[in-house]
């Protein structure tokens, strides 16, 4: 049963925008979980929010800047997301699996999914641009942390 908690924790980090599965994996590997149930659970959770950011986020940001409180957190979200639109609009699809791809703080699925949407990007092109982004950053956070793991019990 711990085991089984310790997997909806990652799973649940894996779907925190700025956590997502770069935190999940690598809280994954400092508890010593296996890398493969690792590595799936937390691709499923950092992917499911995408398609509702892509089909929700604009309406949700209008919203936002109705109200004095969230105005400002909406208009940064949008800044965040239209500086990096231009990266993305030299490549369309290909540019946002490898905007998404790179574990860099401020790139992920979120952040692509809030790119596409602003860029009007269709849901067909766009989830797997993303869908692909996470598999891959998914594998490179894999390597790193489960290295990084081993690495430190040689020397301890």
């Amino acid at each position: 049963m711990e085991q089984l908690t310790q997997y909806l924790w990652i799973f649940f980090v894996s779907m925190l925008p700025l956590a997502e599965l770069r935190g999940s994996i690598l809280m994954g590997a400092a508890m010593g979980l296996w890398e493969i149930p690792v590595y799936l659970i937390s691709v499923v959770g950092n992917f499911l929010p995408v398609p509702f950011i892509l089909l929700f986020i604009r309406r949700i940001l209008a919203w936002m800047k109705t109200t004095k409180r969230l105005a400002g957190i909406a208009n940064w979200l949008e800044e965040k997301g239209n500086k990096h639109s231009e990266k993305v609009m030299q490549y369309a699809g290909f540019g946002l699996f490898v905007f998404v791809a790179i574990p860099l703080p401020g790139t992920g699925a979120w952040t692509g999914a809030l790119v596409a949407s602003l860029l009007n990007m269709r849901m067909k092109y766009a989830l797997p641009s993303i869908l692909c982004g996470v598999l891959v950053a998914g594998v490179i956070m894999t390597l790193a942390s489960y290295g990084a793991v081993e690495i430190f019990k040689f020397f301890l």
